[in-house]
């Protein structure tokens, strides 16, 4: 996870971005789309999916270079596995490869839940990232990242392929992958100038793979890519909560009342800004990552969303969105359960002026992914999550009052199937309410309260799962530090 220093860096850069206008051309025109010509030969022109736009360098593409490096990794990754590991799983050799190549079998294995949901979505975007700081654009990356999942799953272990783990790593990989590239040119291109070592450090913290590449090509195949003036927002949160309701039957843990938090959130490419235009993937997303402790045990949760394919929009004067077809990744772990999904959805997200002073900012998505829920602790020899596809919906609002007050809510829902599990007959409906009201002391410093109620009704038939009603709601105070003093609201005074 990024360290204080880290985030700070990025904070100040995403803070250096919030106020900045809007770049024009010598044309006068608002971020046109470069055409073709001998400079951008290998990325041309408007139907590009890389969009070069004026004043960023032409990106020179090469695919060898993480055809090699991706191998390399797995290599290291897989010798690393060995000596901790052991030979059991992590023995493979060429002969074991190509069997389950041509045999398989694929199956839905039931690994432990944190290396299924986080760590292969994590080594995804590492693959990912070798593509993408090789010049590769995102539909590039995707590709890259599921040939190397693939190649993982047939070669890298001597267990049976497995279908989950090539969705987490293949697909959710670059739903977090991108945001990390993102983030990591954030901290490389803020401040001005030529990046110093500290930024090129900070860049490679966030992102291994482009800085790993900046420092073999220079800016050959990862110049900085220009953020071309995107709305941002960061926070961070640090504070302390106390679990009100407690419901967790068949768990073998004991969940203390009290908890440490803290959390880091972001969001970037925010609709209003004038001349900014929708592009590229991911030209609009979300990062969220955060950390709770109670009694002895640490329970992590990330969250990322952002536009693959959209376009801008306007209701009159006062409202402006984003609209079209979202990737994202969820990892929660709400004390007693946990739950992840890699989805597609359809929706939009918003800006809505109310009065001059006061802003509504807002999305709403329904779409459908694959994921898996289960209990932390399971009694006896209880296997602790199975798999489904996953219908899934989420509305987020936040009210901005001024440079004062912000009132932030955000409701998730997701009924977890049994369609694509090896697992018991069943289903698990699960909702997720997270809000919170701050005010601003001074500066970018705010204080506040927040509540948040996570539930699971789980229902199985036959033996492996059992039927459980479980919930926690927790209550607490907290510190933020704001990106911007207007709680990131664009468009600021023009009402």
């Amino acid at each position: 996870m990024m360290n204080l220093g880290i985030l700070f860096l990025l904070f100040l850069s995403a803070s250096s971005h919030a106020g900045l206008p809007a770049v024009l051309t010598s044309t006068g025109t608002v971020e046109t789309v470069t055409k073709a010509s001998s400079s951008t030969a290998t990325n041309d022109g408007p139907t590009s999916p890389n969009r070069v736009l004026p004043g960023e360098p032409p990106k020179r593409k090469n695919y060898l270079i993480p055809a090699v490096e991706i191998p390399l990794f797995q290599l290291t990754l897989n010798g690393y596995d060995r000596l901790v590991y052991g030979e059991a799983d992590y023995g493979s050799t060429l002969n074991t490869g190509w069997s389950h190549v041509r045999k398989g079998p694929w199956v839905v294995d039931q690994d432990e839940f944190a290396i299924n949901q986080l760590g292969h979505p994590y080594q995804g975007s590492m693959y990912y990232g070798f593509a993408r700081a090789s010049g590769l654009n995102f539909w590039e990356g995707l590709v890259y990242s599921n040939v190397g999942s693939f190649f993982w799953e047939t070669y890298g272990e001597t267990t049976k392929p497995s279908i989950n783990d090539q969705v987490a790593s293949g697909n959710a990989g670059p739903l977090i992958g991108e945001p990390l590239f993102r983030m990591a040119n954030l901290v490389l291109e803020g401040g001005g100038g030529p990046p110093g070592f500290w930024r090129e450090l900070g860049a490679a913290f966030i992102s291994p793979p482009t800085g790993l590449n900046r420092l073999l090509f220079g800016e050959k195949y990862a110049p900085i890519l220009k953020s071309r003036n995107a709305a941002t927002f960061m926070q961070i949160q640090a504070g302390v909560g106390v679990n009100s309701k407690i419901k967790d039957p068949g768990s073998a843990g004991v969940i203390g009342r009290n908890a440490v938090a803290a959390d880091f959130a972001m969001a970037y490419g925010l609709p209003g800004r004038e001349g900014y235009l929708y592009l590229r993937p991911f030209d609009y997303f979300t990062f969220e990552l955060s950390g709770l402790r109670e009694r002895r045990s640490d329970f992590a949760n990330m969250m990322t969303r952002g536009l693959l394919f959209g376009d801008k929009y306007e209701l009159g004067d006062d409202y402006q969105g984003v609209w079209g077809l979202y990737g994202s990744f969820d990892y929660y772990s709400p004390q007693v359960f946990r739950f992840s999904t890699t989805a597609a959805s359809l929706g939009s997200t918003f800006e809505w002026w109310l009065s001059r002073k006061v802003a509504l900012q807002g999305t709403a998505l329904a779409g459908v992914g694959y994921g898996a829920a289960g209990t932390i602790v399971p009694q006896d020899d209880e296997k602790d999550f199975h798999y489904g596809a996953a219908p899934q919906g989420l509305l987020s609002l936040r009210f901005l009052f001024g440079t004062r007050a912000m009132i932030d809510a955000t409701g998730r829902g997701y009924y977890v199937t049994g369609l694509g599990s090896s697992r018991a007959p069943g289903a698990e409906s699960i909702g997720r309410l997270n809000s919170s009201f701050f005010v601003r002391i001074f500066g970018h410093h705010a204080v506040g309260v927040s509540y948040a109620l996570t539930s699971r009704e789980a229902k199985y038939a036959g033996a492996g799962i059992a039927s459980r009603h479980q919930l926690v709601e927790t209550v607490g105070v907290a510190y933020n530090l704001l990106g911007d003093v207007h709680f990131g609201a664009v468009g600021w005074g023009r009402n």
